[in-house]
Order: structure tokens, then sequence, then C-alpha cells
């Protein structure tokens, strides 16, 4: 079975982030495999182990997205693939593209990806790319069982829980509780440095250097800090006046 990881680098979840010049500071700070991808790496792997195949991750982002994908390969993934190039601006229109161009020269059986990034948390990639490879998705699954050439899996719905059985090719995207991530093992992290790695640039994806963003941030800021609450005084209706003057005269939203 060829099985394909949707993987993204991102920040460290307890890093503390810092915007100057409305950008985020990248210096000094710690990136790890996007929290939600861990899952979807683990539940390749047991998927290969059980039933055979190649597990290989892909990636779109900086060439330091690197590091995320040797951590995985440790993990017990069997090759990578990162596409990485200056003229890529990172629009999850941008990145589903790209990663279709790629993908369709491949022979795909199963793609798996987390249910959003931590960073940017729109949790549009995965499913941009299962539209434009047409394939059935599913998204935020806590359980997976592969049975001949369907998965069946389950999802979290309105406090139920949805069991759907999808027929193969297909892609889906992990929630928490999927599975518990491994961690490397010494001896997978030195198997990791000799596992195939491929450095792609725009230009060797097929169609790929045509595709162009369709957002640009102009600017990033933190939210302005939050005022002191006040505690308001005196009987039931004079405390009603002075809330209603407060929300029309200070805060400007009556």
């Amino acid at each position: 079975m060829d099985i394909f990881v949707l993987l993204k680098q991102t920040f460290d979840t307890e890093e503390k982030v810092a915007v100057v010049d409305g950008a985020v500071q990248e210096d000094g700070v710690k990136f790890v495999i996007n929290p939600y991808d861990e899952y979807a790496v683990e539940q390749a792997i047991q998927i290969r182990d059980s039933v055979g195949g190649k597990v290989t991750l892909l990636a779109v982002g900086p060439e330091r997205t690197a590091e995320a994908q040797r951590t995985a390969l440790a993990m017990g993934a069997d090759e990578a693939v990162l596409i990485s190039d200056d003229r890529i601006r990172g629009d999850e229109y941008e990145v589903a593209e790209i990663l279709a161009a790629y993908l369709r020269g491949q022979s795909v059986d199963l793609v798996l990806g987390g249910n959003f990034s931590v960073d940017n948390g729109a949790g549009q990639v995965a499913i941009r790319l299962a539209a434009l490879l047409d394939l059935p998705h599913v998204a935020s699954i806590t359980k997976m069982d592969i049975e001949g050439s369907s998965a069946v899996v389950r999802r979290d719905a309105e406090g139920d829980t949805e069991v759907l059985e999808v027929p193969l090719p297909a892609l889906f995207t992990a929630q928490q509780g999927l599975n518990e991530p491994r961690y490397p093992s010494l001896p997978g992290i030195m198997k990791a440095k000799k596992k195939p790695f491929q450095h792609l640039t725009l230009d060797d994806v097929e169609g790929a250097s045509a595709i162009i963003a369709r957002t640009e941030r102009l600017s990033l800021g933190l939210p302005p800090e939050r005022q002191a609450g006040r505690i308001l005084q005196g009987e039931l209706g004079q405390q009603v006046t002075e809330l209603v003057q407060a929300l029309r005269n200070e805060s400007k939203v009556i």
C-alpha cells in the first residue's frame, strides 16, 4: 500500500509567539512536527506494519521542514519528499495545488494528514487536496481500520460517534485520540539518516511553477491587552443605567 502523510513543521506549542513589524519572529524558536500530523504519521506506520507497503512523508515548506521530516523518518516512515522554493508564499490554496501536482504523478492508495495545523489553524489544505484529486475524504477521525479495499473510520459528531466505510484510495485527517504517537528510538534516528529524502523545487514538479498564491498576508499583530474590569456599585437600577451608558459611550457597542 502506497501511503502518503502530509507533514508540516510548526512552532513548539510551548513557545511564546513574538510579533515584530508585522511578522512572527522565528530566531531561536524551537520547531516541531505539527502535533496533529504526528497522529497521521503514527497511523500510517501502523497500517504499513499491518498490511505492508510504504510510508512517504510529503511536505511543502521552507528548508527547515526537513528537521520535522527527519523526526518522522526516525519514528518509522520510509522516505520523505520536501518541496521547497523561495517562490512559494504558503497560502492554503497554493500549498494544496502544489501537493496535488506532485501526487498526480504518484501511485496513491491512502493519504493521511493532521486535522489542522496549530499555527494557521485553517484546516483547509487536506480538504482542498481531496477535492483536487477527486478523493473521498473524512476529517477528524479517531479510529481507523483497513478492511480489504476500504477503510472503516470513526469520528466524533455532535457528542456521538459517526462510523463510515470509505473505498480506497481516500484521504483522512487525524484528530487527537486516534493513537499514541511513538517517540523516535536511537536505532530509528540512525536509520533515518540513510532513508531516501528528495529535496524538490517547483521546477521539479510538473505544472507547479505556474501555481500562484491567492492570498497575501499584509501584516500581523497581537490583540490589544485587555483592560482591567470594573465592578458596578449601587442598586440594581443604578448598575443597569451605568452599564448601558458605558456600553454606549465607552465601548460603542450600542
